[in-house]
């Protein structure tokens, strides 16, 4: 909300007027955004003349020949574009092409770097043992396993991380006879 507050005191200043506010909330990894897109479709009618973004890696994330691509497409609708926060990223300037470039691949390194975090992170939590992702649906053949594992003496807890499935799960599919007095 910062950076709306921001651009809109800029097109003040400058005296524009403020024809329309794309606001996607989707990452700028990926061009199929809703209001990306409208963005697109509102450019080609000529609906505005200038595209104000806060920086590049507001606008897109997706590398240096996609971020190139939209803001020649933009160019090639007749619509002039320009950075907030990197004023020499403007369309009349002329290392618009070599800048922009620059700045689309950090971009695209800062989205690689998160994703390695991301998964990082996941695998240190699923070498703890932690199970991820949806829990699996019981099938027949759990009922029996349960069973089994509890005869042998294993407690619910070790029953239900050896079988991938919850506690909850373990306690209702055990039989009345094989359950823990309560």
């Amino acid at each position: 909300m910062n950076q709306l507050a921001q651009l809109r005191e800029f097109c003040a200043k400058q005296g524009w007027s403020l024809d329309h506010e794309y606001i996607d909330h989707e990452t700028g990894s990926k061009g199929d955004r809703v209001q990306f897109q409208q963005m697109f479709e509102d450019a080609s009618k000529r609906k505005f003349d200038l595209l104000l973004f806060w920086s590049l890696d507001r606008l897109s994330r997706e590398g240096a020949y996609e971020t190139l691509t939209y803001l020649n497409r933009l160019t090639g609708c007749g619509v002039g574009w320009r950075s907030f926060t990197e004023q020499y990223l403007d369309s009349t300037g002329i290392f618009r092409d070599a800048v922009i470039s620059i700045l689309a691949v950090i971009a695209k390194q800062e989205r690689v770097r998160l994703s390695e975090r991301t998964r990082a992170g996941l695998a240190r939590v699923r070498a703890s043992g932690k199970v991820l992702g949806r829990p699996r649906k019981l099938n027949g053949e759990h009922h029996a396993q349960v069973a089994a594992l509890k005869v042998q003496g294993l407690s619910g807890r070790e029953i239900a991380r050896r079988l991938g499935i919850s506690e909850g799960s373990v306690r209702r599919l055990l039989p009345a006879r094989l359950a823990p007095a309560a």
